[in-house]
C-alpha cells in the first residue's frame, strides 16, 4: 500500500508545497527579547501577559492551538471564555522568571496529541476550567513560595477536582496544500450545564505600524458569507463557518488609550473583541465588518457531559459547498496519519509505547514555529517607533548585528522556551530525523548560514544572549541525522548536507580553539555549557578578577567534537580522498586535548584526580596553584562521549588517514598510551579511539552506575547522590560556594531563572552516555563487562547496561503494574482520571529519585529522545 504522506515529504521541500501551513505561530510572544524595547532591558516587565492582549507585537504572534502560513503573515487560533474570567482565553497564562518559585512556567493544562511531518494532520487538546481562571492565585502562591518547595501548578488549585472543565480538542486536516479543515469538539466533562463561549479568530501579523511598509491587509465579511482575507504576499483566503455567530472585528494595533491615555474616535484596538464580548460594549468593535483581526463568537449552553462540534475552513479555493466533503477529508488525513506512524512503528509491540511515541512526535511537530529576529533593524528601532535608549548599541545581542532570522525552526517549547537554542536544536533533529530527515537536515544547515553564524565562527546561542557557549553538539547532531536519513534511504548517505556542514563547522571549530582555550593548552572553558547550577558558582562569570576555569565538560565536549569532524571527514572521503586531510587534521586535535586532560604537567595539573578516580573542573586563581574543584557531577562523565570505532573497511577505505594517524602513534607512544584503543583489535578487525581508556573508564563507570551516586531507577542523575551526604564547599575570601545533591527543582538562585541541574535526570546527556556505552560495545562487545547496578553482583556486557539504563529512562513515561506513570508523581488526577491518564507531558528535566517530571512542561524538544530510546528497545 502507497503512503501517501511519504509521497508528501518527497514532494515537499524548504516548508513549501504541503508544509506552507503548519502550526507555527509562537504560544508566547510576550516576555521575549525581541519584543522588549524598554531602557532597562528587562523583557519580561516591557511587554507582560496583561499587557499582550492590547499591545501589537513587532516581530511574532501567539495563540492557542494556532495555525500561520510560514511567513506568519495570516494567523488563526482559538480564544475560549466561561463567562467568569476578566478577560478571554486567548493565549497561554503563565509566570515569569520573578513570579515563579523556580523562574518562568505555564500555568495551563494543554496536550500536543498528533501531527503527521506536513501537518496534514494535526490534533490537540486544551482544558479549561468553568470557574473563573485563577489568575492572581497562581501567581501569589507560588511568590509566597521557596526555592524548596516545589511549583503551584494549575492542577494543585483544585478547579479540575469536581470535572467542571471543558475540554477542548482542536483538529486540522488539509484538503490540499492551502485549504485547511478545521473542526472543534468541545465536551463538557461536569454533570451540570455550563456555558461556552468559542471564538475563532483571524489576523494578520502587524507588519505596517513600524514605518517601514504602509501595505496593510483586510479582513471583511457579510453576514452570512464567509470571512474573505486578502493580502497582497500571500494571496486571497476564504474562512468558511458553520451556524450563526456574531461577526466581530477590530485591528491588531496597539490600544494606545490603554497605554498612552490618548483619546481616539472610530478606533478597534487589537483587544477590541475580548474588551466587547466581556464587557457587551459594541464601541470596541468596527460596526462596519472589516479590520485586520476578526473573530466569530458563539455562544452555547452545553448540558452536562455533553459535547459540541464546530467546523471550518480556511482555503484559497471559492467554494460553492464548502463542508459537503468535510467528513471525507477528515477521515482520510487521519488514515493516513494512522499509517505513516504504524509502518514507523512496525517494531514496537506495545500499545502503550506506541501511545507515547506518537504523542512525543506530535510535541516535535507542533513546537514548530516561525521565528522573526533582524537584530540590527531591533537595535536601531523602527522609523515612526520611539528613538531606542544609546544603551540598546552596546548592549544585549550588540555583537550580532548581522543576525537576521526569518525562518520556520524548531523550538524547545514554544511557551516557556519560544526561541531557538543551538544545543537543543542538535537534539530536536537527532528525533526529527526519524519522521522528516529533510526537515532535520534544514534545521541544522540554517544556524550555520551566513545570516545566524557569527563571522568569527561562533553559532548563536540563544536569544537572551546569543554570545553566550553551547556545549558544541552540532557535529554529532549532524552525523546522527546523516546516518539516521542513510538507513532509511537503503545505505546511501547524502554526502551533500554533510559536506555542507563540515564546511562551516570548520568556522566554528577553529572559533573554539581560538576564543575558549585562554592558556593554549588544549583545556577548555565556555561557562555553564548549559549545565545550570551544577557548578559551585557561576562559570560564566569569574569568581575574582583574573581568575579561569578549565572544564573537564568543555573539555570532554572538544574532544568529542575533534572525534565527530574526524568521522565526518572518514566519511567524505569515501568519495574525495582529500578528506584524508581534514581527518589527519582532528585526529592531531583529538591526541592533544586527550594529553591535556588525561596527562599531568610540569605544574602537576591535572583534571583527572587520582584518589577520587573522577574527572574534575579546576580552578586557577592569580598566583596560586591550580585546585580541583571536586564535584562529582556530569562534569566528570562527559569524556566518556569522546569515544569513535573505525570499521576495518572504513580504515581500508581511508589509506593515507590510517597510515598518518599509525605514524603518529609510533612516534609518539607517550600519547599513545593516552587513548583507547588503536593498537589493538577490537570485535571484527575494529579500531577504536576515545578519550578514556579502560582502567578509567571503570572507574567512571563504576560511580555512574552505583545506585548511591548517580544511577536512579529512572536514568542518571546529573549531579552524585554522594553529596547529599557529603556537601562539597569551596571557600574564597571568607564566602563559602557549596554544592549538596537536590533530586528535584534548585535551591539556589545564583543564576537566576530555571537553574534546576543539581540532581535531576536529564534526557539529552543520558541518551549521549548511551550512544557511549553502545559504541565501547561495538568495540569491546562481551568480552568487557561491569556490575550493574554496582555492587550488585550480576555483571552485564555494555550493551545490556545501555538496555538496562533505556528501560530505566523509557519507565518514567509507560504505565507500570499498577497503572500509574512515573511522569505523574503523586498526582491523582493525572494518573486516575480516563480524561488524563492517557495524555503524556514530556518534561525539560525529572527528579532524581522518583522520576516526576519537572520544569517545561512542553519541550518535547529534548525529551522527544524518548521516541528514539522506544525504537531502540526493539532494534538493538
Amino acid at each position: 500500500m502507497s503512503n501517501p504522506e511519504k509521497i508528501r515529504l518527497r514532494i515537499t521541500r524548504n516548508n513549501h508545497g504541503w508544509k506552507t501551513w503548519g502550526p507555527y505561530l509562537s504560544e508566547r510572544q510576550w516576555g521575549t527579547v525581541r519584543e522588549d524595547y524598554s531602557e532597562h532591558g528587562n523583557a519580561w516587565d516591557s511587554l507582560t501577559h496583561d499587557m499582550a492582549r492590547s499591545k501589537a507585537y513587532r516581530w511574532g504572534e501567539d495563540g492557542i492551538a494556532g495555525i500561520s502560513d510560514n511567513q506568519q503573515f495570516i494567523c488563526m487560533a482559538f480564544a475560549f471564555w466561561n463567562g467568569q474570567d476578566s478577560i478571554l482565553k486567548e493565549r497561554l497564562f503563565g509566570l515569569n522568571n520573578g513570579e515563579g518559585n523556580h523562574g518562568e512556567d505555564v500555568k495551563e493544562v494543554y496536550y500536543y496529541l498528533d501531527s503527521t511531518p506536513t501537518h496534514s494532520y494535526m490534533k490537540m487538546l486544551y482544558k479549561y476550567p468553568q470557574s473563573e481562571f485563577p489568575y492572581m492565585h497562581l501567581v501569589t502562591a507560588n511568590r509566597n513560595r521557596t526555592k524548596s518547595e516545589p511549583e503551584y501548578e494549575l492542577v494543585d488549585t483544585g478547579i479540575f477536582d469536581k470535572d467542571e472543565y471543558f475540554d477542548v480538542f482542536i483538529e486540522y486536516a488539509k484538503a490540499d496544500e492551502n485549504d485547511i479543515l478545521i473542526r472543534t469538539t468541545v465536551h463538557n466533562r461536569s454533570k451540570k450545564k455550563a456555558p461556552f463561549h468559542l471564538i475563532p479568530t483571524l489576523w494578520f501579523r502587524n507588519t505596517w505600524s513600524w514605518g517601514l511598509d504602509s501595505y496593510q491587509p483586510k479582513v471583511y465579511c457579510q453576514p452570512g458569507l464567509p470571512l474573505l482575507l486578502e493580502h497582497r504576499e500571500v494571496g486571497n483566503y476564504q474562512f468558511y463557518y458553520k451556524g450563526n455567530p456574531e461577526l466581530l472585528f477590530c485591528d491588531n494595533n496597539t490600544n494606545i488609550e490603554r497605554f498612552e491615555g490618548v483619546t481616539e474616535t472610530n478606533k478597534y484596538y487589537k483587544d477590541g473583541i475580548n474588551n466587547f464580548i466581556t464587557s457587551g460594549d459594541r464601541q470596541y468593535v468596527n460596526p462596519n465588518l472589516q479590520g485586520t483581526k476578526a473573530g466569530l463568537h458563539y455562544q452555547v449552553m452545553l448540558e452536562g457531559q455533553a459535547s459540541k462540534v464546530f467546523e471550518f475552513r480556511l482555503s484559497q479555493k471559492n467554494r460553492e459547498h464548502p463542508f459537503d466533503d468535510f467528513d471525507e477529508v477528515f477521515d482520510k488525513r487521519l488514515q493516513e496519519a494512522n499509517l505513516f506512524y504504524e509502518e514507523m512503528q512496525q517494531k514496537v509491540t506495545d500499545p502503550d509505547l506506541k501511545n507515547i511515541q506518537r504523542q512525543a512526535y506530535a510535541g516535535m511537530m507542533w513546537n514548530k514555529q516561525f521565528y522573526y529576529y533582524n537584530v540590527d533593524q531591533w537595535i536601531k528601532g523602527d522609523p515612526v517607533q520611539p528613538k531606542m535608549p544609546k544603551s540598546r548599541k552596546h548592549g544585549r545581542n550588540s555583537r550580532w548585528r548581522h543576525l537576521v532570522n526569518h525562518n520556520i525552526i524548531s523550538m524547545p517549547d514554544k511557551w516557556e522556551y519560544p526561541w531557538y537554542a543551538a544545543w537543543d536544536l542538535a537534539f530536536h533533529c537527532v528525533t526529527l530525523a526519524k519522521i522528516d530527515p529533510e526537515f532535520a537536515k534544514r534545521q541544522l544547515l540554517l544556524l550555520l548560514r551566513e545570516y545566524y553564524m557569527h563571522p568569527n565562527g561562533q553559532i548563536p546561542a540563544y536569544e537572551w544572549s546569543f554570545s553566550d557557549v553551547n556545549p558544541p553538539v552540532h557535529a554529532w547532531g549532524a552525523w546522527k541525522v546523516y546516518t539516521i536519513d542513510k538507513a532509511m534511504n537503503d545505505g546511501v548517505g547524502d554526502t551533500d548536507f554533510l559536506a555542507k556542514v563540515f564546511v562551516k563547522l570548520l568556522m566554528n571549530f577553529t572559533w573554539w580553539v581560538n576564543q575558549k582555550d585562554s592558556d593554549e593548552n588544549n583545556l577548555f572553558e565556555g561557562g555553564f555549557l548549559g549545565l545550570d547550577n551544577i557548578g559551585v558558582f557561576d562559570r560564566n562569570t569569574p569568581v575574582i578578577l583574573g581568575a579561569s576555569i578549565e572544564q573537564a565538560d568543555a573539555t570532554g565536549w572538544m574532544a568529542m567534537y575533534s572525534l565527530n569532524m574526524l568521522r565526518i571527514s572518514a566519511e567524505l572521503s569515501k568519495d574525495k580522498g582529500y578528506y584524508q586531510e581534514t581527518a589527519s587534521k582532528f585526529f592531531e586535535h583529538f591526541l592533544m586535548i586527550a594529553q591535556a586532560l588525561t596527562s599531568v604537567d610540569e605544574k602537576g595539573d591535572s583534571l583527572w584526580d587520582e584518589e577520587d578516580e573522577f574527572y574534575y573542573d579546576k580552578v586557577h586563581l592569580p598566583h596560586q596553584a591550580g585546585k580541583l574543584l571536586k564535584v562529582r557531577s556530569l562534569v566528570g562523565l562527559l569524556p566518556l562521549f569522546a569515544v569513535e570505532v573505525f570499521s576495518h573497511g572504513l580504515l581500508q577505505k581511508n589509506p593515507e588517514f590510517t597510515r598518518r594517524l599509525e605514524f603518529a602513534l609510533k612516534n609518539r607512544p607517550d600519547l599513545a598510551n593516552l587513548i583507547s584503543r588503536w593498537i589493538e583489535h577490537g570485535k571484527d578487525e575494529s579500531r577504536m579511539l576515545a578519550l578514556v581508556r579502560k582502567h578509567r573508564m571503570k572507574c567512571l563507570l563504576q560511580k555512574m552506575l552505583d545506585e548511591k551516586e548517580f544511577l536512579s531507577d529512572f536514568g542518571v542523575r546529573a549531579l552524585s547522590k554522594f553529596h547529599e551526604e557529603n556537601p562539597y564547599e569551596f571557600v574564597l575570601k571568607d564566602q563559602v560556594y557549596s554544592i549538596n545533591y537536590i533530586p528535584g527543582e534548585s535551591d539556589s538562585s545564583m543564576f537566576g531563572g530555571n537553574s534546576n541541574w543539581r540532581g535531576p535526570i536529564w534526557f539529552p546527556v543520558n541518551f549521549m552516555l548511551l550512544e557511549s556505552l553502545y559504541k565501547f560495545y561495538e568495540f569491546y562487545g562481551d568480552a568487557l563487562k561491569f556490575e550493574y547496578p554496582t555492587g550488585s553482583g550480576q555483571m552485564k556486557n555494555l550493551k545490556e547496561i545501555a538496555r538496562a539504563l533505556t528501560e530505566r529512562l523509557v519507565n518514567i513515561f509507560r504505565k507500570g503494574k499498577d497503572g500509574k506513570r512515573v511522569v505523574f508523581g503523586d498526582n491523582e488526577k493525572f494518573q486516575k482520571d480516563p480524561h488524563f491518564k492517557d495524555y503524556i507531558l514530556f518534561y525539560e528535566y525529572f527528579h532524581g529519585d522518583s522520576g516526576q517530571g519537572l520544569g517545561a512542561s512542553h519541550q518535547t524538544g529534548w525529551t522527544g529522545l524518548v521516541a528514539n530510546l522506544i525504537d531502540d528497545l526493539y532494534e538493538k
